[in-house]
């Protein structure tokens, strides 16, 4: 009985004799046979697999994000080829080779520093691909991404509804979309409630602990009177309520202290951290739903597609 013979019968063809079709299904269930996805996607110029780029595994939040992506592929039968830019440049030609390659449908990516322009060059020539938590603003991509700005809405409002009045906000690297969304949504509801964000109080960080406490260690030193933080990830919010301690400010009796992620940390800082939800494992189960319809001849939407935040009330700012 040969290869080609099994294969008509799995695939349904109706040449092959009904006597030799039913001798071919009786040897498929004595052995448990089961087709190969992987070789039946090759054989229709597929792999069967999608590539993720990404800066690291260290981000906080990358863990939930890659479980939500996994979740998603592997119920649809997908593999998933991560690569990491840990190398720098020679990650990057480790990357394109495997593009080069065919090595995988498409591509879902949280945007490495300095590929920008070989991603482009990817996404211009119609290779499919999603982008996570879009922080370089890059409208042209499909994307999935939070409700940032929303999110810091929700943190000012809490914070003007506790009877905060002097407040500052830790914010992001400058050139991230995702922190100029963040701090126009807290500066626009100040703004709003008569209670204008001072510039002095307005302090750029670097998304680590180190870089939270650095950004509010000045304006504690100088004996500023503030009442209020909003730090826009949960480690500079850590570093805030590290600085708050040490200068001898009770939170939230002194200083209320809101953050941005909700990973895994704030629940169990003293005090627990009040946070803005960023929904990371939706994100990643949105954007390889977004991918795997696109492969399946659905077009990409025109805009992106936002999975909102939540404010979570925790004894930092209760």
């Amino acid at each position: 009985m040969s290869k080609a013979t099994v294969s008509r019968v799995l695939n349904n063809k109706g040449d092959v004799d009904a006597s030799t079709a039913i001798r071919v299904r009786e040897v498929i269930a004595a052995t448990g046979y089961t087709p190969s996805a992987r070789a039946v996607g090759l054989a229709k110029g597929r792999t069967q697999t999608v590539g993720m780029l990404v800066p690291g595994l260290t981000w906080p939040w990358m863990g939930d994000v890659l479980q939500g992506v996994a979740d998603v592929l592997e119920a649809m039968g997908y593999g998933l080829l991560l690569n990491t830019m840990n190398r720098g440049a020679d990650s990057l030609t480790q990357f394109a080779r495997h593009v080069s390659a065919n090595a995988f449908d498409g591509l879902l990516l949280i945007e490495p520093p300095d590929t920008l322009s070989y991603i482009s060059g990817l996404h211009e020539s119609g290779f499919p691909m999603v982008m996570i938590d879009d922080r370089g603003d890059h409208p042209g991509f499909p994307s999935v991404a939070t409700s940032n700005k929303q999110g810091a809405v929700d943190a000012a409002r809490h914070l003007l509804a506790t009877g905060r009045r002097r407040m500052a906000v830790v914010t992001g690297p400058s050139q991230f979309g995702c922190t100029r969304d963040r701090t126009d949504g807290f500066r626009s509801t100040l703004e709003d409630a008569g209670v204008p964000l001072e510039e002095k109080f307005l302090i750029e960080g670097d998304f680590t602990r180190d870089g939270g406490r650095e950004a509010i260690q000045p304006l504690l030193e100088a004996g500023v009177e503030l009442d209020g933080v909003f730090a826009q990830n949960d480690l500079m919010a850590v570093g805030v309520l590290d600085a708050l301690r040490a200068a001898g400010r009770a939170v939230p009796d002194d200083v209320a202290v809101i953050g941005f992620d909700d990973i895994p940390i704030a629940a169990h800082t003293q005090p627990a951290l009040t946070t803005v939800r960023q929904p990371s494992r939706e994100m990643g189960e949105a954007a390889a739903r977004m991918l795997l319809s696109r492969l399946a001849g659905e077009p990409f939407p025109h805009e992106p597609h936002i999975v909102p935040t939540s404010l979570i009330v925790r004894d930092s700012a209760p």
